[in-house]
């Protein structure tokens, strides 16, 4: 007779293992895709239920935090602008937001893309759109009220070198000459990313940071856009008169966000779902 725990489906370890070895051989398994939609599926549903005041904070956070990016991929650019290849070392700047957003457990809408997601597929009515539509609203708002804080400390506090400040402004210029398709493409492919690694840190188990790394400078390696890390840039540009509004709004922003969505919700999440279907529905 099988364990009550387990399912008589499920591979068991062959004998000849003493007990101790076919408990070490279960456990360092990968998790299956179920598992993980699972995890994320609890996670989604935790935030959709946290109130107003959490999420907004968080996000603000998260907003302020996220401006790292940007900084950091500028000083480094700044130091090693007299190397040659002196770009693709200054992205791993770019990862520097992310990693304290994310290790820090705060409010960034393209995780949300995919956390939130999740339980509107089991749960299947309007009530849970709502929700999601509720936490998007709040988290990208506080988001980009801290990167308009952000943007504006960069631009007037002068805590910067010259050097410096002409390696944000070349940052701001380099995402802006993307036209609003360019930047709708490369926000589907950023989105993806995201997702993606909100997908593979329960499994990480202990590499969370190396993990985050990678496919955060991906993004940055492939110039795709993100909606947040990217309205710092765009709001900068806005504040010291190099872009106006409509067309950081037009040209960035609203293309930008809709990619993000599309690569990972409509894309991610429901490939996500549709691999996992018949074991949660079984």
């Amino acid at each position: 007779m099988a364990d009550k725990g387990s399912s008589s489906n499920e591979p068991q370890p062959q004998e000849g293992l003493t007990r101790r070895e076919s408990k070490e051989a279960k456990e360092r398994r990968r998790l299956r895709a179920a598992v993980v939609y699972e995890i994320i599926r609890l996670e989604g549903e935790a935030e959709l239920s946290r109130r107003f005041n959490a999420l907004w904070w968080s996000a603000l956070a998260a907003g302020l935090s996220i401006g790292f990016s940007v900084l950091s991929q500028a000083l480094l650019e700044a130091q090693l602008q007299r190397f040659p290849s002196a770009a693709i070392i200054a992205d791993f700047g770019y990862c520097v937001g992310f990693l304290i957003v994310i290790l820090a457990r705060q409010q960034l809408f393209t995780e949300n893309t995919l956390t939130a997601v999740l339980p509107v597929m089991v749960r299947k009515d309007w009530s849970a759109v709502w929700d999601v539509l509720r936490l998007w609203a709040i988290v990208l708002g506080g988001n980009l009220v801290g990167c308009f804080f952000f943007a504006a400390f960069l631009a007037y506090s002068g805590a910067f070198s010259d050097t410096t400040q002409h390696a944000i402004t070349e940052i701001g210029r380099h995402l802006m000459a993307n036209s609003p398709t360019e930047m709708f493409m490369k926000g589907i492919m950023a989105g993806w990313l995201i997702a993606a690694l909100v997908w593979m840190l329960p499994s990480s188990e202990g590499t969370e940071i190396f993990i985050i790394t990678l496919i955060t400078y991906i993004i940055a390696l492939g110039d795709f856009t993100h909606i947040i890390a990217g309205s710092v840039e765009a709001i900068y540009m806005v504040l010291i008169g190099e872009v106006g509004f409509w067309q950081a709004f037009g040209g960035f922003f609203i293309p930008t966000l809709l990619g993000n969505v599309a690569g990972g919700t409509v894309l991610f999440a429901m490939i996500s779902y549709a691999q996992v279907r018949q074991e949660l529905e079984g």
